[in-house]
């Protein structure tokens, strides 16, 4: 099983962050990526309706690229459809949320921290609950409706987007917050613009670094892990334009997206 590769998925771009970390913590492993550019984004959508696209997605991955551990690196999907995946499927399932909600609480030195989301991901409240259950923290939840955009589209610092992230951090940075989660794993593309609006002072914490770091724990607990050191290799799957997904995301990921192949659904 330790041969097979590591799955994982997104709405579009934004796992790839997470994609970058494990390749990097754990270069000896193959991975797939698939990101459903041709239905994102998922912030807005019913979280019924992602469920679906994330039992379908996982579905793919499991049962045509048979992986040993599926990673749901979206944070609106994991808040749908993390235990029902993990219902379903016979391989280990690992959400983006609690590994980043344990951080944040590390983090903080004042107590006072904030997360920022989808819509979805805001509205279900599965932060505040992963919060909750580790430690006594005051929590400002917020909801960003336009940076998944933005990062789609490759715009991180345009004064567009810095206006946006102005209006809607200002909560945050009236509630004097110090340290932030990245409750989505688009937004580390944002992240000097995210800093540039809290200040120097808040710490960013990263979903996706936290997600890659319980990946590589979990992989080593189950003997999961190949034996090698290095020679992994990565295939990117896109529902949607194969050209846009190779050229926005070799920007975002690197040289490893070489190329992508498409999926459609019947």
């Amino acid at each position: 099983m330790a041969e097979r590769p590591i799955g994982m998925f997104d709405s579009g771009f934004g796992g790839l962050t997470v994609a970058r970390a494990l390749i990097d913590l754990l270069p000896g492993e193959d991975l797939v990526y698939l990101g459903d550019t041709a239905r994102y984004p998922y912030g807005p959508r019913p979280l019924a309706e992602v469920a679906g696209f994330a039992h379908q997605i996982a579905e793919e991955l499991v049962g045509r690229w048979d992986v040993k551990l599926l990673v749901v690196a979206c944070n609106t999907a994991a808040a749908a459809a993390l235990e029902s995946l993990r219902d379903r499927f016979d391989v280990p399932v690992v959400g983006v949320i609690e590994p980043g909600a344990r951080a944040l609480v590390q983090a903080t030195e004042t107590g006072r921290v904030a997360v920022i989301g989808t819509v979805g991901t805001i509205d279900s409240g599965a932060y505040q609950r992963a919060v909750d259950a580790v430690a006594d923290v005051e929590l400002v939840s917020l909801a960003c409706p336009g940076f998944v955009e933005f990062v789609e589209r490759g715009d991180f610092a345009s004064e567009q987007v810095h206006v946006l992230a102005q209006r809607l951090l200002q909560p945050a940075v009236d509630a004097k917050v110090d340290t932030m989660l990245l409750g989505c794993t688009h937004y580390p593309y944002l992240a000097r613009t995210i800093g540039d609006v809290m200040g120097r002072d808040v710490v960013l914490v990263s979903s996706a670094d936290e997600t890659a770091f319980e990946v590589r724990r979990l992989m080593f607990d189950a003997g999961l892990v190949r034996d090698r050191a290095t020679g992994g290799t990565a295939t990117f799957v896109t529902t949607g334009d194969v050209s846009w997904f190779e050229e926005l995301g070799r920007k975002l990921l690197g040289p490893e997206l070489e190329r992508a192949e498409q999926v459609r659904w019947d």
